[in-house]
This record gives structure tokens, C-alpha cells and sequence, in this order.
């Protein structure tokens, strides 16, 4: 448990009096807006630059590619890979086309987590054959309210497959199955606590995936040797996922799936795209990384040219990128880029050239293509369950499919805390905060204003978080009537403002500073409340990004993207503010005025999630103060992973361990 100083108390007091409102005036977000653009441009180039850097031989890229592949496992939640456990196959009808069969069947590619799929086969056959898996994008087929599963939506890929001598599976994804699960969790349900568990709903698509390719190999008619993929947009990145992560699947065709990272964070394209297209960019990707990992197997990238949210320039740097690894194996015949003329739709002629390139490298024939992709059968007779199971975990699955960190006992003595303590900060620096800039920039602060009010010596101080990020501590400081004989080091607090507490303090500082403070309208009385509460303190009051000054856009849509730009970058608002709160207390502990010694840290709601993962990686915390603390990191804003190693109490208890004393208080 913690030491005995630390306090646990119901208050109702907050970081400022309740009678300093929030200003009505409405400000403008240019700045905030500029700045994170033009973060997002800089972000994105370290990364896109950092593509295949040093590979240069087979030898290099060879010698990494294992890594990178567990890599890509970790993202998709799937490291330590789940168990395979029994599919339990189940099919529960068939259909007759014309020279081929249906199959409606279900299998469980981990206990509850229900697949539907159509087989389509040959009528007739002699020896086995090649497989194809198809995945299926976001084509919702609905009968009377009843989910389909989007696998009927594409049916006439299966047909034509089965129609010319292979098998096809066919299997639904979570999304749009016949049991409707979620690929939406921040795109439209704010479920931010998806980036704290680590979770993409990518990584169960991988996984089923996974399991489909096991599910064609137990079949007679396939011949396990010839396995090919494919499948449009979401189906596109689907294909991306399992062909990077396994090697069964010997031919891919990944059409409109993949695109740059730039297109995304730089252009916009993550706005039309859901989080089912994603990894949890732990290790800061760009996307040839994943592509490069199917080589030197046969890889057809194909998009058509007018597609928005897969934009030609983007597939195009992708292709370009990948063929270098493919040049160091020799293979650059085995890398074919196929663009077509059109927008994000499934065209005949995006068809037949993926007709083509499977007949090419998994039937060593060339011939043209004849028969047409057609559908055969209305889309509700290819459902497989007449009743969902009872069983189902699929609508559930986000909960359970990524491990969260066990919550045993703390441990007790000193050297046992000082083990946890270096294991969880070493965890949380490589898996959290591994978007943090290494080596910080210098803080280089700079006096932007200075001013003596009633009392107190008052000083806007500019410092440098992150480029562009050039953030502004206000600094207030008590003038004491009689100056002491003897200089008095001074009791620093340091209050950390989230954007409710930027608003209750802003006009009191616009009153004070108003040419560094225009975003609020001043108010004297407001300042006056302020000074109260100071109390013969100094006071540092420090806004990270997106807060006051460099606030965003408030579009509440346009604001969940910018969230959603940030973890494609490897990164999370949350984490990079917390490192702004490192910044500041560096930068603080430049003034000279402030003694360069210890500080009490204060935050209050979000806040106090920065100070306190703050005070475990600055020094010189004296006291630390959480107020409104969220006591989970479900309820808690957002970082990469954090669940999956540690949870608030265990924070807490670092903590208690670097301060004098610790208090949370909750309103």
C-alpha cells in the first residue's frame, strides 16, 4: 500500500475559485490549427524518411525481418499470438451455381469468435487445387433489419474463382458479418480506451484470417501449397495484414488497402477510413514497412486512379518503396503495380488483372480471362445461421481479444519497488511514449513580458516543447514589502492547465499579459481571484499543446481526427502532452528566479493524468497534487498500450516512491 502521507480526501476544491469563469468570448484556433499542421508535415517526414533506413543488402533487411514481422504482430494485437485452438467447422447448407458449389459454413477462429464464410468450389474436379481467400470490404447486405454478412456482397469473386478451377473462401468480417461487431471504436464511439488496451479491430481480422488459411488447408480439395488472397478496400487491408504476418499465403493482391502514411495523416485520407484499416503504430511505420514484409512472394498492388482515399501518389511511393526489397531478393518480376482507370470501386477492370496474376503464379497459365465476375444467387440464401449463437463473442470481442496487465498485489519492499518501478517506466518509455522526441530539444526559454501587478511580479515565459511547439508558462510571483536580509528560496507550484482549466484562468491572465493572451477577454475581477489563491507562492501555470494558446480546431469531428492522425504517428495527444509538462518543468527549473529547486505539481481531470505520469520521468517533485484523479485508464485520456502494462494504482505507487507527499483528491 502507500506510505502513510499520502491523502485520500473528498473536496470540492478545485485549481482555481469558483468565482473565475470562463470567458464567453469566442477565439480564434489559427494558430492551434497552423501549428498542428505543421507537426503533422514534420512527424510524417521523420517517419517516411525512416522507411528501410540502412537496408541497403539482402543481409540487412533479411537479418531484420523477423523482428519487424513481430513488430507488426505486437501492433495488430497479436503478440504473443493467440492459441489455435479448434475451429470447429460447421456448414450448414449448400447451394448449386452453374459448374459450382456453395458452401454456407461457420468456424471459430478462437472459442465464440464466429466466422461465417461461403465456399465456393468446383462441381467437378480431379487432384486439388489452388485456394484463394477473399476478405471482404465494407458492402453492408441487409434482408428485413437482418445482417447478410458483406461475404454476400461480393459473391461473383467467388463464383468466378470457383468457375475457373480454385476454391474460394469467402468469410464475413466483424463489422458487417452476420454477428455485427465494431470497427468503429474511435472513428464514431469515442472508445479512445481502444489505443490504452493496445486494440485495433484490425488485428481480429488478421487473426480470422490467420484461421481462415488453417480452415483451407484442412480441406481435401486444397492443395495447402497454392494459397492465394485478395479483397478490395477493407478486404484490400486485410490482405495486407495476413500476407505481411504469414507465409502459407504464397500469391496477395491487396486492392485499394494500402496507401502512404502521408496520404493519411498529411492529406486527410485517415477521415474516410475507419480503425479496422490501422495498426496501433507502436514502433512509428510507415506503410511499405508492412508491404515489404510479403516479399519476395508474388505481391499485385492495385488501385484505380481517381480513388480519394487511396491516392494514386501515395499507392505509387508505396510501390516504389517496396520494390527496392524486392530488387535486393531478385524477385523485381514477382512485384507487379496495376492502376486502373476509375474511383474507390470494384471495377471489372480491377478484376481481371487479379484474375491474371493468380492464374499466372499459382496455375502457370496465361491465357485470357473469358468469363465475367457475375452474381448467381440473391444475397439471402448465401446466410449461413438461421439463429445467432448464443456463444457469440464477436460483438464483445474488443474486450477481451489484446490482454490488459493483471492487477496483483503491489509489491512491498524497497528493492522489490525499485524493480517494478525501472520495469514499468521501461515499458511505458518503449511502449507508450516511444513518439517522444530523443534527444529533447534544448528548452530555451525566453521573456516575452514582464509586469509588476498590485503585489506580484508577473512574466510570460516562452520555451521550446517540441518543434513547432514553442509553449508560454506564465510565471507569478509575490513582491515581498520588505525584501529579507537573507534570500529565501522560494515554494514553487507548478499547475498544470487542461483546457476547463485554461479557461477558468484566462481571463485573469488576459488581464495581466494582454498581448500574450487573446484568447480571452480580460477581467480584473478575475485576476484578483487569482492573486488570492496564491498565498505567499510562486505560481507557474503551464498549457500543453492543444491547450489555450495552440488549441485546435473545437469541430468536435475534425477533432477526433486530429486524435486519430496522432496515433498513426505513434503517438497520442495525451502522450505528447505529458511531455510538454516534462518540457515545462525543465524550463522552469531555468528561471532563476524560482531557486532552480524542488516544486509542488498540481493537476486537476486530465491534468492530473499528465502531472502524474510527469513526476516519473522529471525530477525534483516535491509534492504532488492530483485532483479529480480518473482512478483507470478506461476512464483515463488516452496513451498507446498503457493498459497492457500498467494501471493507475501502480502509477500511484511509483509516485508515492518520488515524492515527499502525495495527495489525490477527489471533487
Amino acid at each position: 500500500m502507500y506510505r502513510s502521507h499520502v491523502v485520500f480526501v473528498l473536496l470540492l476544491v478545485l485549481l482555481q475559485p469558483q468565482s473565475v469563469q470562463a470567458t464567453d468570448a469566442v477565439s480564434s484556433t489559427e494558430q492551434g490549427d497552423r501549428l498542428v499542421a505543421e507537426y503533422f508535415s514534420s512527424e510524417t517526414a521523420k517517419l517516411t524518411d525512416g522507411a528501410f533506413a540502412g537496408i541497403e543488402t539482402l543481409e540487412d533487411w533479411t537479418s531484420r525481418r523477423d523482428r519487424y514481422r513481430r513488430e507488426l504482430e505486437e501492433m495488430l494485437g497479436l503478440f504473443p499470438m493467440p492459441e489455435r485452438t479448434e475451429l470447429h467447422p460447421v456448414v450448414t447448407g449448400t447451394l448449386e451455381g452453374e459448374g459450382f458449389v456453395v458452401e454456407r459454413l461457420h468456424f471459430q477462429s478462437s472459442p465464440g469468435l464466429y466466422v461465417t464464410a461461403n465456399l465456393y468450389r468446383p462441381s467437378e474436379r480431379s487432384g486439388s487445387l489452388p485456394a484463394i481467400l477473399y476478405v471482404c470490404g465494407h458492402g453492408r447486405e441487409q434482408k428485413d433489419g437482418v445482417s447478410l454478412g458483406n461475404k454476400t456482397h461480393y459473391q461473383h469473386h467467388g463464383a468466378w474463382f470457383a468457375r475457373n478451377g480454385y476454391v474460394c473462401l469467402m468469410i464475413d468480417t466483424i463489422q458487417l458479418g452476420e454477428i455485427e461487431g465494431l470497427h468503429h471504436g474511435t472513428y464514431r464511439h469515442n472508445l479512445w480506451w481502444w489505443n490504452n488496451r493496445g486494440y485495433t479491430p484490425a488485428g481480429v481480422e488478421a487473426w480470422n484470417s490467420i484461421r481462415a488459411i488453417d480452415y483451407l488447408q484442412s480441406r481435401d480439395e486444397v492443395d495447402p501449397d497454392r494459397i492465394g488472397m485478395t479483397g478490395r478496400s477493407g478486404g484490400g487491408a486485410y490482405s495486407w495484414w495476413a500476407a505481411a504476418l504469414d507465409e502459407r499465403i504464397k500469391v496477395a493482391v491487396p486492392v485499394a488497402g494500402i496507401t502512404s502514411l502521408k496520404n493519411h495523416v498529411v492529406d486527410g485520407c485517415v477521415e474516410g477510413h475507419c480503425d479496422c484499416m490501422f495498426m496501433v503504430n507502436t514502433y512509428r511505420w510507415d506503410y511499405p514497412m508492412v508491404a515489404a514484409l510479403v516479399a519476395p512472394r508474388p505481391l499485385l498492388i492495385s488501385n484505380t486512379d481517381k480513388d480519394e482515399i487511396f491516392p494514386l501518389d501515395g499507392v505509387v511511393d508505396v510501390h516504389l518503396k517496396v520494390r527496392q526489397i524486392y530488387k535486393l531478393y531478385g524477385a523485381e518480376a514477382n512485384l507487379g503495380l496495376q492502376i486502373t482507370e476509375g474511383p474507390h470501386q470494384d471495377t471489372q477492370e480491377l478484376r481481371v488483372h487479379a484474375f491474371r496474376w493468380f492464374n499466372r503464379h499459382l496455375k502457370q497459365d496465361e491465357s485470357l480471362i473469358e468469363t465475367t465476375a457475375i452474381p448467381f444467387f440473391e444475397t439471402q440464401q448465401l446466410r449461413v445461421f438461421e439463429e445467432l449463437p448464443a456463444d457469440e463473442v464477436v460483438t464483445t470481442i474488443q474486450e477481451t481479444f489484446v490482454p490488459k496487465v493483471l492487477m496483483d498485489e503491489l509489491p512491498r519492499g524497497k528493492a522489490e519497488r525499485q524493480d517494478a518501478f525501472a520495469r514499468w517506466t521501461g515499458d511505458l518509455r518503449e511502449k507508450c511514449f516511444r513518439g517522444w522526441p530523443e534527444p529533447s530539444e534544448p528548452v530555451e526559454i525566453q521573456v516575452l513580458s514582464e509586469v509588476d501587478q498590485d503585489a506580484f511580479h508577473l512574466r510570460a515565459i516562452d520555451y521550446t516543447a517540441q518543434t513547432p511547439y514553442r509553449l508560454t508558462m506564465y510565471v507569478l510571483e509575490s513582491i515581498p514589502p520588505d525584501p529579507p536580509r537573507v534570500p529565501q528560496r522560494p515554494a514553487v507550484e507548478v499547475r498544470v492547465l487542461d483546457s476547463k482549466g485554461w479557461d477558468e484562468v484566462a481571463p485573469a491572465l488576459a488581464h495581466v499579459f494582454p498581448n500574450q493572451v487573446v484568447t480571452a477577454a480580460p477581467d480584473a475581477k478575475a485576476w484578483q481571484a487569482l492573486a488570492q489563491t496564491m498565498q505567499g507562492k510562486s505560481i507557474v501555470m503551464i498549457a500543453p499543446r492543444g491547450v489555450g494558446p495552440t488549441q485546435w480546431t473545437r469541430d468536435e469531428k475534425e477533432r477526433i481526427h486530429i486524435r486519430r492522425r496522432f496515433m498513426l504517428l505513434g503517438q497520442t495527444v495525451a502522450g505528447m502532452q505529458i511531455f510538454d509538462v516534462c518540457q515545462a518543468l525543465r524550463a522552469a527549473s531555468q528561471v532563476q528566479s524560482l531557486g532552480g529547486g524542488q516544486r509542488d505539481l498540481v493537476g486537476r481531470g486530465e491534468s492530473a493524468v499528465w502531472a502524474l505520469y510527469a513526476s516519473l520521468f522529471v525530477d525534483g517533485i516535491r509534492n504532488l497534487e492530483l485532483r479529480d484523479l480518473p482512478m483507470s485508464n478506461r476512464d483515463a485520456p488516452d496513451l498507446l498500450n498503457v493498459s497492457r502494462y500498467v494501471e493507475i494504482p501502480q502509477l500511484l505507487m511509483m509516485a508515492d516512491d518520488r515524492v515527499e507527499k502525495l495527495v489525490v483528491e477527489q471533487e
